[in-house]
C-alpha cells in the first residue's frame, strides 16, 4: 500500500465535517488499523497468511495524520506492525525532503514498487486531483502487477482496478450506512 498522507488526512477531515452535519453526532478520529484492512479487502486482499507494506508518504513539517488513529509517524507507523486474519502489516512512513515535489516523490516511489519483483499487488491512495494522471499512466504501465487506485470519484482509463476511497474511510470512522438519510 502506498499512501499520500496529507491527501488521506485531507479527505478524512472533509469527511468528517460534511458527515456530521448530515448525521447529527459528533465524529472521532478514525480507525488506522480498520482502514487499512478495508483498502487491503478492496484491493482483492483475502484472509490468509499475507505480508503487507503499508507505506505513508507525508510532508517534512507533518508529525502525524490529525483524523485516523494511532497516526503519529514516528512514534506509531514507522516500523510499527500488527496482525489480524489478513495478514502482517508493517507500517512504514517516510517524509518528502524538500529536495523533490511530493509529487515527483510519490510517482517515483510508485514506479519504484512497479518495478519491484518483489511486490505483486499494489494499493495506492495518491492525490488524483494534484498528479493524478502521472499515477494513471504509471499503473497502467505495470503489466505484471495487480493495482488498485482509490480515489473520491470514478477514474478515466484502465490497466488498473479503481475503488470509492470513501466507503473505506466511513468505515474506519465509524459512520454506518444505518445512519445515512
Amino acid at each position: 500500500m502506498l499512501t499520500d498522507a496529507g491527501y488521506l488526512d485531507r479527505v478524512a477531515f472533509n469527511l468528517i465535517v460534511n458527515f456530521e452535519r448530515m448525521i447529527n453526532r459528533r465524529i472521532p478520529a478514525g480507525d488506522l488499523c480498520r482502514w487499512l484492512d478495508c483498502v487491503a479487502l478492496d484491493g482483492g486482499l483475502r484472509p490468509g497468511d499475507n505480508a503487507v507494506q503499508a507505506v505513508f508518504l507525508h510532508g517534512s513539517a507533518a508529525q502525524s495524520l490529525q483524523y485516523l488513529q494511532p497516526g503519529n509517524f514516528s512514534a506509531d507507523l514507522d516500523g510499527k506492525a500488527f496482525r489480524d486474519n489478513l495478514g502482517e502489516f508493517t507500517l512504514h512512513s517516510f517524509p518528502v525532503e524538500e529536495v523533490v515535489s511530493p509529487a515527483d516523490f510519490f510517482v517515483q516511489s510508485l514506479e519504484a514498487l512497479c518495478a519491484a519483483s518483489s511486490v505483486r499487488r499494489l494499493m495506492v491512495v495518491a492525490d488524483m486531483d494534484a498528479y493524478g494522471d502521472r499515477v494513471m499512466r504509471t499503473a497502467a504501465a505495470a503489466r505484471d502487477k495487480d493495482i488498485t487506485l482509490f480515489a473520491m470519484e470514478p477514474l478515466p482509463g484502465g490497466g488498473f482496478r479503481q475503488e470509492i476511497l470513501g466507503y473505506s474511510l466511513m468505515s474506519a470512522l465509524g459512520i454506518r450506512s444505518d445512519e445515512l438519510p
